[in-house]
Parts: C-alpha cells; sequence; structure tokens
C-alpha cells in the first residue's frame, strides 16, 4: 500500500468516526428533548416549523434554507451560516451548550421567545432525516 493510500484510507476512518459521533451527539439530544416535551418527537412537524413563520419575519429557513444541508446566510447581516443538517456537518449537533445557545437565540429571533422542548425535538428529528 503506497502513502497516499494510507492517508486516504486513514482520512476515511476518521470521517466515519465523527460522523458516528455526530449521530450519537444528535441521538442523545433528541431522546432528552422527546422526554422534556413526554412525546416522540415528529419529523413532519420539524420541518413544518423550520419553514414557516410564526407571526414573525422570519423562519428557521429564514437563514438555513428550506432544506438545510448546504451553508446559509443570516437573514439580517449576510453572515455565512454553515450547514445545519448533521449529516452535512458533523459538528452542529455535537456540543449540548452550543446547542441550547444557538436554540436559544434563534427561536428568539423567529418566535420571540424560547422553543419549547417539542419544538426542539421535532425540528432535530426533521434534520437528522436529511442524508447526502
Amino acid at each position: 500500500m503506497n502513502t497516499r493510500t494510507l492517508l486516504f484510507s486513514g482520512l476515511l476512518a476518521l470521517l466515519t468516526a465523527l460522523a458516528g459521533i455526530a449521530k450519537a451527539a444528535s441521538a442523545d439530544l433528541l431522546a432528552d428533548y422527546s422526554a422534556q416535551a413526554g412525546r416522540s418527537a415528529d419529523p413532519k412537524l420539524g420541518q413544518r416549523f423550520f419553514t414557516v413563520t410564526h407571526g414573525g419575519e422570519w423562519s428557521c429557513a429564514s437563514c438555513h434554507q428550506a432544506l438545510p444541508s448546504a451553508a446559509g446566510r443570516h437573514a439580517g447581516t449576510g453572515k455565512p451560516i454553515d450547514a445545519l443538517a448533521p449529516a452535512f456537518n458533523p459538528k452542529r449537533f455535537s456540543d449540548p451548550a452550543k446547542v441550547e445557545k444557538w436554540f436559544r437565540r434563534n427561536c428568539k429571533d423567529v418566535l420571540s421567545r424560547e422553543c419549547s422542548a417539542a419544538e426542539k425535538a421535532d425540528v432535530l428529528a426533521w434534520l437528522i432525516t436529511l442524508k447526502p
């Protein structure tokens, strides 16, 4: 085996491991939100929640795109935003404290309040369904 093949194999193994960690972290968060909500998450409700406005000017999709598998842009500042779906950005849901920070901040922008555990569970359940 040549050096290039070994490097490629190592990189592939690392990416596979990171994807597995991200999947586990997302699943743990989903289980926590569902438990807090007292019900199973509903991906269809999550997609609807993500793409519609809730009495304000913005929806989640205003910045993250209707299909958040690619980078988006902040609707107000134009600042680039990395892909949101875990399969396209394994780091996105790997740190629960950051997840809570961004849910709190973004829900206030979209809803003028914090998201409920059920809303978080539904959105995360939908995001997990998005695959390359």
